[in-house]
This record gives structure tokens, sequence and C-alpha cells, in this order.
């Protein structure tokens, strides 16, 4: 009988000291990394700012963005452009203001995409041929198309600019006013 009492004494004891002590909290899974749901999206770029520039764009997902093709005219022969995804997709201000700032969900200074930190909606420049055409294959890295997430540009604006982007000045790279605005559509 005194075993058995020690025997649950001892027992007690244990249990009293690991009663004191926390077990870790095991860490939440990382978020799933945001996908594009759609297959392909449209943007009719109308004239802005008293402007003749207009076109149309393609947008198809990548692994790591979004691409775009397409063709603009109306521009200056043989001069470069900056565009850029803009943070809403409303064109009805007559300088397409009403697209607001460039598209930046993360937060991040302007600059070149591919090159370091930019916003989400930093894209190369274009550059028109001798008819004031510019031939677009240009790429926004970082984004989605479709499914909701923080980085999708799915019903955001996309301005072509009278300037070509600097990649440096803040928060715009120096590109100029606003020529053409179109909204990004889902079509598939």
């Amino acid at each position: 009988m005194l075993l058995r009492t020690a025997t649950i004494a001892a027992a007690v004891a244990v249990l009293a000291a690991c009663g004191g002590q926390t077990a870790k909290p095991t860490p939440p899974p990382p978020a799933p990394k945001p996908v594009s749901t759609a297959q392909s999206a449209t943007v009719v770029l109308a004239s802005a700012s008293g402007s003749l520039v207009s076109g149309k764009l393609a947008l198809r997902p990548m692994s790591d963005g979004v691409h775009l093709t397409g063709e603009i005219g109306g521009l200056t022969p043989n001069s470069i452009h900056a565009i850029h995804v803009h943070e809403k997709g409303d064109c009805s201000a007559a300088d397409a203001s009403s697209a607001g700032g460039h598209f930046n969900p993360a937060g991040q200074p302007h600059g070149r995409v591919d090159h370091g930190a930019h916003h989400a909606g930093d894209m190369d420049n274009l550059v028109a041929d001798a008819e004031g055409v510019a031939k677009v294959d240009a790429h926004a890295s970082g984004v989605t198309l479709g499914g909701g997430a923080p980085n999708d540009v799915a019903g955001r604006a996309v301005i072509v600019h009278a300037s070509p982007d600097d990649y440096q000045s803040q928060p715009t790279g120096n590109a100029g006013a606003r020529l053409a605005c179109g909204v990004i559509k889902i079509v598939r």
C-alpha cells in the first residue's frame, strides 16, 4: 500500500510539473499563392486628354504575371510611351484621372518590371513606329488575372502615357499625361 501511495504521489508530482508548461502553438500554413482564374481578358483603349490614341490589347496569365499583346495607334511617329496598370477601372474623366494611381497592392516604390522593386502595374515602355503605331508585347510581373486576390488586375485600367517612363521618378516615372485608358475585362 505504501508503494502504491508513493507511485501515485510521484505521478501527481510529474503531472503537476508538466502542467506549468505550455505547448508551442503550431504556426499556420503559409497562405496559398494567388493564381489567375481567368484564361484571357481584353482592354479597349479609348482616347483621353484630347489625344487621338486608341487600341486594343489581349491579356493572358503567365506563371509570374500577366502578358499583354496588341496594337495602339494615334501616337506620335517614332515616339516612346509609358504604359501602366492603374488602380481603378474607371476611365470616365476626360483626362483619365478617374483611374487613380499605378496599381500597387504591395506598397512598393515605382520602378522597372523585372529589375527590382516596382509597382505591380509597372511595365516596359512602348515604342511607336513611323506611322505612330506601337506593337504591344508587355509583361506585368507579380499580378494575377481573375480570382479576386489583392494583386488581381481584372477590372482595373490600363493607361498609355504621353512620355516615356524613366523607371525612377516617384511615384509615376515622370510619364506625363494620360493619352488613352481602357478597363481590363475578363473574356473567359
